[in-house]
């Protein structure tokens, strides 16, 4: 589990330093990434040229482990993340990644999902429900 955990923070530290160390490395040939609102990148190659290329228009300010769960061939990592794109937008999320591993403990499969961290409760008022008027997160 140790070196699991390691290959995460690996590709977790790859982003904050905006540097590839080693995505061919940790990424099967075949491997799967999803991410939570809908982009998918098939292979590792592809998985690289979206690192990137990403990195050419934001910034990943932070990306912080909560913590794992492991089970047999699967990881799943609770994290906060926050990013800067070069028109000045701030975004902010909690997330998870449910990983698949191969049996050399390269990545396979990561797909990520997201929840929006202005949580409020919509019936502090009563029982019926006073939702916010804004735009849904695209998670």
């Amino acid at each position: 589990m140790y070196t699991r955990e390691k290959i995460i923070e690996l590709w977790f530290d790859m982003w904050l330093k905006k540097e590839d160390l080693g995505i061919t490395d940790i990424f099967s040939d075949n491997a799967v990434y999803a991410e939570s609102w809908g982009p998918e990148y098939k292979g590792a190659d592809k998985i690289k040229l979206w690192f990137n290329e990403w990195n050419t228009r934001g910034t990943v300010l932070q990306w912080d482990i909560r913590q794992y769960f492991h089970k047999e061939a699967q990881t799943a990592v609770e994290w906060y993340f926050r990013n800067k794109m070069n028109g000045g937008n701030i975004e902010a999320f909690e997330g998870m990644s449910l990983i698949q591993w191969t049996e050399d403990n390269k990545i396979s499969y990561l797909k990520e999902f997201g929840c929006n961290v202005n949580r409020y409760d919509p019936y502090k008022g009563g029982a019926e429900p006073q939702f916010r008027v804004e735009k849904a997160m695209w998670f």
